[in-house]
């Protein structure tokens, strides 16, 4: 019989067969150790996958607003005086389109919350109630741009005029495709494809809506309110 090293400090008995080299097991390292765990992100991949994704989007949107700082009071340098979005601006319309988005953000956390608790009926229906806030911030935007379009502010017009419209339209596309995200989060709920087993699936999708919700805040100071 043949003590071979198996752990460290301990050795183990092997019974080679007649004829056949003994068989040595390889020591223990740290890594071996149960006690000792590597260190991880405690994130999921899909998870870690929306936060780099958001993270991304950040720079974005910076580079948009920066953009629009920097033209916004821009003139044509020559031709009749234009307008600027500033000058047809209607504050408060535009800060009930914004409340009604922003509370979307409650509405969402509710629905999260629900799933996680197994609450199918509840989750569908702040997912719903979501999906419409944010429906009606589209129809306020739409309505807004059609109003500046009819008073001549339109894209070309200046320079300044594309750089609001380009950062206040990006940002309704990417509510648009919140909105259809969260609609098929619904259907996908309904149908129980999605339960209590998946919530982390509807928090991810509010992770994004409450990026969406927290770049309004601050495109709506930097447009609309500072002069």
């Amino acid at each position: 019989m043949t003590d071979t090293p198996t752990t460290a400090g301990t050795t183990a008995a092997v019974e080679p067969a007649e004829g056949d080299e003994p068989q040595i097991a390889y020591p223990r390292t740290d890594w071996d150790d149960y006690e000792i765990v590597p260190p991880t992100t405690s994130l999921s991949n899909e998870k870690l996958t929306m936060w780099t994704f958001l993270g991304s989007d950040c720079l974005l949107f910076g580079a948009l607003i920066s953009t629009y700082l920097l033209l916004r009071n821009r003139r044509p340098l020559s031709g009749e005086e234009s307008l600027r979005a500033a000058d047809l601006f209607d504050i408060p319309f535009t800060s009930v389109s914004s409340f009604v988005l922003l509370m979307s953000s409650l509405t969402m956390v509710l629905a999260v919350s629900a799933i996680a608790r197994g609450e199918m009926e509840r989750c569908k229906l702040w997912l719903l109630t979501t999906a419409a806030q944010g429906a009606v911030f589209i129809a306020g935007q739409v309505y807004e741009f059609t109003s500046f379009y009819r008073e001549g502010l339109g894209f070309t017009v200046s320079i300044s005029s594309s750089a609001f419209y380009t950062l206040t339209g990006f940002h309704g596309v990417h509510v648009s495709l919140g909105i259809i995200m969260l609609v098929t989060l619904w259907v996908m709920v309904n149908r129980g494809i999605i339960g209590p087993e998946r919530a982390e699936t509807v928090e991810i999708i509010g992770l994004y809506w409450h990026f969406v919700d927290i770049v309004w805040i601050v495109i709506f100071a930097v447009v609309y309110l500072i002069p």
